[in-house]
């Protein structure tokens, strides 16, 4: 596809986004919760809606049992994580997620640690296990959840991708 192509085809693309957004951590609070707010806040800069927002502790389980919720939830067009996705010990996020895809976007995972590399926390971005992937016609994007790391996700490939994405699990239904 030329470059013109893929203008074209984006351009048809969905410009509002139904999402439910996931703050993973033990401690922070609505009102301390900067990444989940910084999420919510680009989503609606931008057109897209959130349907849910919540946070859950470093618990397998639980995390799953939302991501399962806004799959299964007809209305729910992206889930977006944030937290947990390190190597700690408590960082289970992608355990959680991962078994739910029904195919993973490994390029998600692949440049954003190339985004964070180049444009923010260099080699540490090694340790980032960052996913994306789509479950039904829903896709799921899991982020660390630092501020800046929410930040060049979004920006940099999320909001740039999210309603093209929608728009081709939506086609032939």
């Amino acid at each position: 596809m030329s470059e013109r192509q893929v203008h074209a085809h984006k351009e048809q693309a969905a410009k509002h986004v139904v999402c439910q957004i996931i703050t993973v951590s033990d401690t922070r609070t609505e009102e301390t919760d900067k990444s989940g707010k910084k999420i919510k806040e680009l989503l609606l800069h931008n057109g897209h809606s959130v349907a849910h927002y919540q946070i859950v502790p470093d618990d397998k389980a639980r995390i799953e049992e939302l991501v399962l919720q806004g799959i299964e939830d007809a209305d729910i067009e992206a889930v977006i994580l944030n937290g947990g996705t390190g190597i700690a010990k408590r960082d289970v996020t992608i355990e959680a997620v991962t078994p739910l895809f029904e195919k993973e976007l490994k390029g998600f995972g692949e440049l954003f640690r190339y985004l964070s590399y180049t444009e923010d926390i260099g080699s540490a971005a090694l340790m980032s296990r960052a996913v994306a992937g789509v479950a039904e016609r829903t896709v799921i994007f899991s982020l660390p959840g630092s501020t800046g790391a929410v930040a060049l996700g979004m920006e940099k490939l999320i909001l740039r991708e999210i309603g093209h994405i929608v728009t081709e699990l939506n086609k032939n239904q």
